[in-house]
């Protein structure tokens, strides 16, 4: 797991830790000194920690204007003994919320696994982003990560599955990643975003 870094070509772009409104601000990462662990497993420093101990981040991009952000996650997501959306949302999606962000492209290629706990935390960031016609779109997460959040609804609280499943992000700049996105989510819900 140490060799799979963040996604790092859209740098040129956006980096979260030059960015004051993001929750990264000013973070300093270590090119070779490997400390964080997901389990017994060393990870890639560049990733960000959430306060979780088994999933990690990277605020890939954020667009104030478009108000959307794309996060790469590693791990594995637990709510059961870590309760990692509690934390994510606490630690991450608050503090780009408040800052206009209502649109969420989540990239969860390297989670492992998912584990549940309860949907409250999945119930408030939907309700709150859907206020303002946003939405939470899981791309490439893997099959039965999907089908262990579809066993118990989270599928209602998110945007995911057929061509969000199997998309070539990494040779699409970021915004137009949002746009084949918005226009899969838009087509889904009804709506022009």
């Amino acid at each position: 797991m140490h060799t799979l870094e963040p996604y790092y070509a859209w740098r040129n772009h956006y980096v979260a830790s030059e960015d004051s409104k993001s929750p990264f601000f000013e973070r300093v990462y270590s090119e070779f000194e490997y400390s964080t662990k997901v389990y017994n497993f060393y990870i890639h420093p560049q990733w960000d920690t959430i306060q979780s101990q088994t999933l990690f981040c990277k605020v890939l991009f954020v667009d104030y204007d478009e108000r959307f952000a794309i996060l790469e996650f590693i791990g594995e997501w637990n709510d059961c003994l870590y309760n990692d959306i509690m934390q994510l949302k606490r630690e991450v999606i608050d503090v780009l919320q408040a800052e206009g962000i209502h649109r969420f492209i989540l990239i969860g290629e390297n989670v492992l696994n998912f584990h549940f706990s309860d949907d409250c935390y999945y119930e408030e960031w939907f309700e709150e982003v859907t206020e303002d016609d946003g939405w939470i779109a899981l791309l490439n997460f893997r099959e039965h990560v999907i089908a262990d959040m579809q066993s118990i609804d989270l599928d209602s609280y998110f945007v995911l599955g057929g061509e969000l499943s199997e998309l070539g992000w990494r040779t699409l700049s970021p915004a137009h990643l949002y746009e084949r996105v918005n226009d899969c989510v838009s087509h889904r819900l009804g709506f022009i975003g």
